[in-house]
């Protein structure tokens, strides 16, 4: 068979991703198997690819791979979000390119541009994701925006409304001035930016006196409503009761006292604006107190604010400095360091501000989705989170699902008559509704508006893994039953709560039962500074690029090495370009066995059979390990220990034992039993590198059409013989001092030597010593019962080998060796003795670790005595 001498990653992802989807492979129906599902966090419809992305769904991949080859029916639901803000910003931004405002549009105009638009770039990046090698079942890619997806959102508003749990009412809400609506917490950014603190003076009613309060934002002074201190802070307290006079607008307002007031911050005294700040608001609330809303949706000051109307609030911020000087009630300015909120979207200052909204009551819905993960019906990967999670549901908010957009689910309600409402699905079902609210039988139906908002996002994705088998629209159905709950959620920690949170209040609400077993947390993909991945960063490679350069294993290699679950990857190209050194690697040792010719006739040596029966041994024990690491979704760890097997284990050693001499054929039954080991090792591996495992596996032997490496079964765990990998590791050791004695003598390897060990033949596993021969080049191992003068020593465990070698000794290199042995030795068994002499150690240590520190006492101590005779000798 004519292998090429390199892999070309290109031609062979080409080829056998066209071959999977040819075939079906990636298909998932109900049937009697174990399914395994995992439904994708749904990327933004116009988004591409991006380091996150690559990371997140390598783990996913890996996942369902893994899983398939276990025998399970595999099912990866893929889809897209259609992200109102994002898209939304996006249309707005290319219609005025194009010298077309969204407010000059109706909105069923404004609707079809942004349907235009998701038709032309939405799903580029699942096509992006193909090329990573993805796995899903591209047949039941859905959209958040798609009928049943649409019909199911608009469906639990209504349920959720007619329970009670959705209201409409004001509430302080973050608002994006820009993209002109409100937006989730998870969409604010928060920022440190330079800042100004402005104190200003209030003069105190019928006195001559003033109080000065701090802030950093003198253009809001125009919606105070009262100024307030800490009822514990006695340079206050003789202000009870009175009243103080706002400047620049002249109103007199209460000075009040409120346990939030820090007494330490600023003068101590806080101006109090409830329309423009979440905490004056609750304070508002809790003192009774008018609230004055200065802003107009876009930032610019409103009538209500009495000046500077019409100007932008920045530029209003600038000229409430001036006619403060001007009135004589700025003390003073000073630099100051703040977060700032900006909106994740647009990047514009986020405004607090009070607003109608529609609202979901989540302190009830909550509670089954807060005991889920505290009782471990849900588990979080890495536990870490777990508390962070409590935490936040113990605190929660009543949700506001409603967004200021024309690209959505728009909320079901109509209004009639005097603003009533009614909240139905389709407006014929309103209109019965509207005819009996109102007592007016001749309502019609263009007696009805509905409502103009779209639902927050999250509101549709929140859904996922049940709209993802239609199980709202069809509670009942096949897919539903067979697929739900999911197996395992792959996510990043920063939508825990937004997203991952509501998804189980969801599971919980309309199925009885959690979506998913499993949350994975990812951490972020930051540079070797630990700054985010970001394009204005110019730190973010282009994920695709990577992949033309490294192949789609070396990228997926390179991005699960240093990722443990939780912990942010540091990147730099290094990470793939070890992935495709791996390949290589894996390349080049399928093309050496593939080289070796075959003599029918020829015995097997002891030095194979041993080398096979060993390597078999580990394969056991690291199937297990890799079992063990994926039930605790320690993939990071997985893939090293696969990585090691095969480089270490079965390339460095299992293949320069067996590999024959050169020019020299190999025998029939090593052969053999090489590449029923490579097509095992190869299985392993697949998960994580799936191109380069599936063209090997297909050259390994011939295959019928449509066999693939992806669905053959993964080797299970069994029992390995432990004492043999430990012997073994005993016959690394020995090899390699061998070798640093050829190495620190001179001695090529070509030249035979004799190995002499200093123990009892009867007593010692000789099985293994074919090995030490082959890999040593020795003529003769024989066993003595002495020490043997004129001889290079060495020890491994408790056993001293000897190197009889012609010619003289350099008798003070040897003793200098000796002694730094000698002085290593005595250091460790100080460090073991420390503590086996540590009575707290040893009463509350296992016992098994107890055995291992007294082992360890024991062989030191032998060592150390063989090193002091050894020296003893050389000396006389």
């Amino acid at each position: 068979m004519d292998i090429p001498s390199k892999y070309e990653p290109g031609k062979a992802e080409s080829k056998w991703y066209s071959y999977w989807m040819e075939h079906g492979l990636f298909k998932s129906t109900p049937d009697e198997r174990e399914p395994y599902t995992i439904v994708i966090p749904p990327p933004n419809v116009t988004g591409v690819l991006h380091m996150g992305h690559m990371l997140n769904n390598t783990i996913q991949d890996v996942l369902v791979r893994r899983a398939r080859m276990q025998g399970k029916n595999a099912c990866w639901v893929p889809g897209t979000d259609h992200a109102s803000i994002a898209t939304e910003a996006k249309v707005v931004a290319k219609l005025k390119s194009e010298g077309i405002e969204k407010l000059d549009l109706s909105r069923d105009e404004f609707l079809e541009h942004a349907w235009e638009w998701t038709n032309k770039h939405g799903g580029i990046i699942l096509e992006q994701l193909k090329r990573l090698g993805a796995s899903c079942d591209w047949d039941r890619t859905l959209f958040t925006m798609d009928e049943k997806r649409y019909d199911s959102v608009i469906k639990v508003f209504v349920d959720l409304y007619n329970k009670g749990l959705v209201y409409r009412g004001v509430r302080m809400v973050n608002w994006d001035p820009q993209a002109r609506t409100a937006v989730s917490d998870e969409e604010v950014n928060y920022t440190d930016e330079k800042s100004r603190l402005y104190y200003v003076r209030y003069k105190i009613v019928g006195e001559d006196g003033f109080v000065t309060v701090a802030t950093t934002r003198p253009e809001t002074i125009l919606g105070d409503t009262a100024v307030c201190a800490n009822p514990d802070d006695d340079r206050y307290s003789h202000l009870k009761g009175k009243r103080v006079i706002v400047p620049m607008v002249e109103r007199e307002v209460p000075f009040i006292f409120d346990s939030y007031v820090d007494p330490e911050f600023g003068t101590g005294c806080l101006k109090i604006t409830p329309a423009h700040d979440i905490n004056d608001y609750e304070i508002g609330l809790r003192h009774n107190l008018p609230s004055i809303d200065v802003f107009n949706e876009d930032g610019t000051m409103s009538e209500r604010a009495g000046m500077f109307i019409g100007v932008d609030r920045f530029k209003a911020k600038e000229l409430a400095e001036i006619e403060l000087k001007k009135s004589g009630n700025l003390v003073k300015v000073e630099n100051y360091n703040n977060k700032i909120g900006r909106s994740e979207r647009t990047d514009a200052v986020i405004e607090p501000r009070l607003s109608v909204q529609w609202f979901l009551k989540m302190k009830e819905l909550s509670q089954p989705a807060l005991d889920a993960v505290m009782d471990g019906d849900v588990h979080i990967h890495p536990a870490k989170f777990k508390n962070l999670y409590r935490h936040w549901m113990e605190g929660v908010r009543d949700w506001c699902i409603s967004r200021q957009l024309w690209w959505g689910h728009r909320i079901p309600a109509w209004y009639f008559g005097n603003n009533e409402f009614v909240v139905a699905e389709h407006i014929s079902e309103a209109l019965k509704l509207a005819k009996v609210k109102s007592g007016n039988p001749s309502l019609t139906e263009s007696d009805l508006r509905q409502d103009e908002d779209v639902l927050d996002t999250w509101f549709s994705s929140w859904l996922w893994p049940i709209t993802s088998f239609d199980g709202i629209n069809y509670p009942d159905n096949e897919d539903i039953k067979y697929y739900y709950p999911t197996n395992d959620l792959v996510t990043a920690p920063e939508i825990l709560f937004f997203w991952v949170a509501r998804m189980i209040i969801a599971g919980y609400e309309y199925r009885d039962a959690k979506p998913f077993r499993n949350v994975y947390l990812t951490g972020l993909v930051r540079d070797q500074k630990r700054r985010k991945m970001s394009k204005s960063l110019g730190n973010s490679p282009e994920p695709i690029d990577l992949i033309e350069k490294y192949g789609a294993d070396g990228v997926r290699v390179g991005m699960l090495l240093c990722s443990p679950a939780g912990n942010d990857l540091l990147y730099d190209d290094s990470l793939p370009e070890q992935g495709r050194n791996f390949s290589n690697k894996i390349w080049n040792a399928f093309r050496l066995v593939n080289s070796w010719e075959v003599d029918e006739n020829i015995p097997q040596p002891d030095s194979s059979r041993v080398a096979v029966k060993w390597m078999e041994e580990i394969l056991k024990r690291s199937i297990h390990e890799i079992d063990l690491n994926f039930r605790k979704f320690r993939i990071s760890e997985a893939l090293m220990i696969s990585y090691k097997l095969f480089w270490d284990e079965f390339s460095a050693w299992y293949l320069e034992i067996i590999k024959p001499e050169y020019q020299k054929p190999v025998d029939r039954i090593t052969l053999n039993a090489t590449k029923v080991i490579f097509e095992k090792l190869l299985k392993i591996i697949h998960p994580f590198m799936p191109f380069i495992t599936e063209e090997l596996w297909q050259l390994l032997e011939e295959r019928k059409n449509g066999e693939s490496l992806m669905v053959a079964l993964m080797p299970e765990a069994r029992k390995f013989n432990k004492e043999l990998v430990t012997d073994f590791e005993s016959v690394k050791e020995t090899i390699s001092a061998v070798r640093t004695v050829r190495q620190n003598k001179g001695i090529p390897n070509k030249d035979k030597l004799e190995l002499l060990i200093r123990e009892d033949k009867n007593s010692y596993d000789t099985e293994l010593l074919p090995i030490i021969a082959k890999l040593g080049n020795l003529s003769a191992i024989s066993f003595v019962p002495e020490k043997q003068p004129g001889s290079i020593s060495f020890m491994v465990g408790t056993t001293e080998f000897f190197i009889p070698l012609t010619g003289s000794i350099d008798i003070e290199s040897e003793l200098k060796k000796l002694q730094d042995d000698l002085e290593y030795n005595r250091g460790f068994l100080i460090s073991v003795m420390k503590k086996l002499d540590n009575q707290r150690f040893v009463q509350n240590a296992p016992t098994n670790v107890l055995d291992l520190e007294r082992k360890k006492q024991s062989d030191t101590e032998s060592k150390i005595k063989s090193i002091e005779e050894r020296i003893k000798e050389l000396e006389s």
